[in-house]
Order: C-alpha cells, then sequence, then structure tokens
C-alpha cells in the first residue's frame, strides 16, 4: 500500500488521459497507428503503437471500421480505353498520375447526392472535388476543371473506371486538350482504382457514416471540412507521418 509508483507506471497514467482526450478529439475515427503519430508528433514523443494499442484496451475504446459496400460502377461502352495505370499506384513526382471517380451519398428522406473528386497517387490529396444533386457529366467535366485550373502545367496520367461520363466524348476533349493520358479500369474491377475507393471508405467511415443528414447543405459542409482535414491534417505512415499536402511541399522544396 505505501509502494510508490515507478516513472512507467506514472507516464502510462499520464498517457491515458492523453489516449482518451485525443480519441475523443478526433471522434473515435482514429485507430492505434495513427493516434500514435498524433501523440508523438503533438508532444515530442517517440511511442510504440502497441503501447497506444495496450491502453486504447484498457479504456475500451475502439475506432471506427470501414467496411466495404460492395458497389462498383457501371461501364459505358464508347471512348473506351486500356488500363495503362495497371496497378501502378506510387508516382515519383506531384501531377504525375491522378485517379477519379464518383460516389454516391444520401441525405433528408430517400434524397441523393454526389461526391467526384480526383486523387494525386504521389501524395495521396484530393486535387479537385464537387458535390452535386445529380450523377451527370457537367458533375465530372467541372470536377475536372477545377483540377486543370488548380494545376495548369500538369499532364498526368488520369484513371477512372468505365463510367458514361469518363467515356464520354466531353471527357475525352477535355483531357486531350490538357495532354492528359487516360487509362480506365478493367470491367467490373473496382480494386483497379483502389486508392480511390479507399479514400471514399475513409471518408465514409470517418465523417459521413457518423451523422445523418438532414439537408444537401449539411452534407456539402461536412465534405469541404473533411477534405481540408484530410488533404492538411490526416497524417499517414506511409508518407512518413505527414499529411498529403505536407509531403506535397517537401517535393516542392
Amino acid at each position: 500500500m505505501n509502494r510508490a509508483p515507478t516513472p512507467h507506471e506514472e507516464e502510462n497514467q499520464w498517457l491515458l488521459g492523453v489516449v482518451k482526450t485525443m480519441f475523443n478529439e478526433f471522434k473515435g475515427i482514429y485507430g492505434y497507428r495513427r493516434l500514435t503519430m498524433n501523440i508523438n508528433r503533438r508532444h515530442g514523443t517517440q511511442y510504440n503503437h502497441k503501447r497506444i494499442r495496450r491502453l486504447l484496451i484498457k479504456l475500451g475504446l475502439r475506432s471506427c471500421i470501414r467496411r466495404s459496400n460492395g458497389y462498383c460502377t457501371k461501364t459505358g461502352y464508347q471512348n473506351i480505353e486500356a488500363n495503362h495505370l495497371n496497378g501502378a499506384f506510387t508516382a515519383t513526382a506531384p501531377n504525375e498520375k491522378w485517379l477519379t471517380d464518383v460516389t454516391y451519398l444520401k441525405y433528408g428522406i430517400g434524397q441523393k447526392a454526389y461526391l467526384s473528386a480526383i486523387k494525386d497517387v504521389y501524395d495521396g490529396s484530393i486535387v479537385a472535388y464537387k458535390v452535386r444533386k445529380r450523377n451527370d457529366n457537367p458533375l465530372v467535366m467541372d470536377t475536372l476543371k477545377d483540377a486543370i485550373e488548380m494545376y495548369p502545367d500538369a499532364t498526368p496520367m488520369i484513371h477512372s473506371d468505365r463510367g458514361s461520363q469518363y467515356t464520354s466524348k466531353a471527357f475525352r476533349q477535355i483531357t486531350t486538350e490538357a495532354g492528359m493520358t487516360r487509362s480506365m479500369s478493367r470491367l467490373a474491377t473496382c480494386t483497379d482504382n483502389a486508392p480511390m475507393e479507399s479514400f471514399f471508405g475513409h471518408f465514409k467511415c470517418e465523417c459521413y457514416d457518423l451523422k445523418m443528414y438532414t439537408t444537401f447543405e449539411t452534407l456539402e459542409a461536412d465534405i469541404e471540412q473533411y477534405i481540408k482535414f484530410y488533404n492538411h491534417d490526416r497524417f499517414q505512415a506511409k508518407l512518413n507521418s505527414l499529411s498529403p499536402m505536407e509531403f506535397r511541399a517537401q517535393a516542392a522544396a
């Protein structure tokens, strides 16, 4: 009863509070690996992820778990391109390879919204996105135009599925004028665009699935907030514990 706690025990007690506070700060979307990165960056420490995992278990805290919805876009039949990307989800510089896709979301009573996004393979950043109430050509073309406006000198390979927007004459014309190389996933093979699907999965698990959206405006605002967080504050182990924009800035330095 008179034994004084060891320095290790005192540190664990402090760390329990840090873990609980940070877990709640990020609304339970961070697992032990990402919590470890954030704790180490914020406090200048070098804790092992296994230690953080043990403390999460002790606190009875579990993060959100992503689950596949098993959905793949139906193919179009015009202007189909080969899968030139061929699963090479790495790049040596920014704007070398872009991935793009559309996912659908629900709000209100059975109403649908659509998120179109373009992701840079190099750092995983979201280059451009649009949220609309209709899944049509203007949704995809406006996303593409925003990306070109953001990086007017970029001539990336752009990879998509075979959806009707991506096989349209408009998509072919815009990408050709911008000097882009088109690449498309094989028929009914969502894994050919896995990093893009991964982003949508993270968004739904860490933001969209946590709330019930009654209006399009609240959904749109949360998407904007999440993509800003994803680009600037969501640290990734594969990026040396940096956010996508921090990793991108290193390439420009």
